[in-house]
């Protein structure tokens, strides 16, 4: 009996590699050609294909896009018949010119420039040639007494390389707001009561102020203060109930009853482990002892596989990004952030999962 199951094992066994190997032989070419998707997806952007479809009211031929976008015909349709494949934009069928036409989607739409749910930004930063080179030299990253890819390829830090190169430092400032205008909003909606009693509270890294902007609009009793290093704050825009504070996180941080900080903002998980609790400790100096809280917006890796979340994929590649694009960044389990927001002081943490990549982590004394 135990041989026949044996066999029995054995055959199942022979029957998922056989499948595995067929299913190998379609997913390498995905690899191979990985950077295709991101390529279409920006050349989509730079010509404007989603806006041009919006700004149309309805549905459009081939002939009327190619003419709006001053586009060759034959290759826009290639271009469309590709996007349309992987989902992006949709086609209905028309008596029109012997070609369908096309109408947007919930995805095409975060590829308008200037919409409220637009990603065009994030994406412009991430397939700039600036973002791209350091992928090249990964694998230096991963030897033991290897090169931070980033560095390797500009001769200095991401920081230093952005306060020098300005207009690189406004395509980080831009893709750090189009990620706020998603993430904030479900903040407000998923954790509002972390904002109850907070009169002032200072945003470290926040950029050109767009994320502290929609909270001070959301609760318009707090003051706010965007702190950030000198080149970003120079090109910061002017709200109302927010002051612009030039400074080092590193050396101290303004005070206030709340701290924040935001995934995507270049902040704590661009760090290792010694930086964070340096950094948490200043916050830990700036709040009050009774009351204060440090509010960190950002990825928690899920340990257990099993609990499988919509965006751990996305938590897991953000983690590939923080080896490539920066020194010593890394993005942090629960129980990493655990440890160093201990080890900075704080003797309570919450973590709340909100509609985001980021979860909404709770530091207080």
């Amino acid at each position: 009996m135990g041989e026949i199951q044996s066999e029995l094992t054995w055959e199942k066994m022979k029957e998922e590699e056989e499948k595995e190997e067929i299913e190998a032989q379609v997913e390498i070419w995905k690899y191979i050609f990985g950077f295709v998707e991101l390529s279409v997806i920006k050349c989509a952007i730079q010509l404007g294909i989603a806006d041009a479809i919006e700004n149309h009211k309805k549905p459009i031929s081939l002939l009327e896009l190619s003419s709006t976008l001053k586009c060759d015909s034959s290759y826009l349709n290639r271009i469309m018949r590709f996007l349309v494949h992987r989902k992006i934009f949709k086609t209905i069928s028309t008596n029109y010119d012997n070609y369908p036409s096309y109408v947007q989607t919930p995805l095409s739409r975060r590829l308008i420039r200037n919409g409220e749910q637009s990603m065009t930004a994030f994406l412009l930063l991430e397939s700039s040639h600036v973002m791209v080179a350091p992928w090249l030299s990964l694998s230096d990253r991963i030897l033991v007494n290897g090169n931070p890819s980033f560095k390797k390829v500009h001769g200095e830090d991401i920081w230093r390389y952005a306060a020098s190169n300005l207009d690189h430092s406004n395509l980080i400032n831009d893709a750090m707001a189009c990620d706020a205008k998603v993430v904030v909003p479900a903040i407000v909606e998923g954790c509002s009561e972390l904002f109850d009693g907070v009169g002032s509270l200072v945003d470290v890294g926040g950029g050109n102020g767009t994320t502290l902007s929609i909270l001070v609009k959301a609760f318009p009793w707090i003051q706010g203060t965007n702190f950030d290093l000198p080149h970003v704050i120079d090109v910061a825009l002017k709200y109302d109930g927010i002051q612009h504070v030039v400074g080092d996180m590193f050396t101290s941080i303004p005070k206030a009853d709340a701290i924040f900080f935001k995934c995507m903002q270049w902040v704590l998980h661009d760090w290792g482990d010694e930086e964070c609790i340096k950094i948490l400790k200043n916050c830990k100096e700036a709040i009050p002892k009774e009351n204060g809280k440090v509010i960190i917006v950002d990825v928690v890796i899920e340990e257990e596989r099993e609990k499988h979340n919509k965006y751990e994929d996305v938590r897991l590649m953000l983690d590939m990004v923080m080896m490539a694009h920066t020194n010593i960044g890394k993005e942090r389990t629960l129980k990493e952030w655990e440890h160093v927001i201990h080890m900075a002081g704080f003797n309570t943490i919450t973590v709340k999962s909100i509609n985001a990549v980021q979860s909404v982590i709770v530091a207080s004394c």
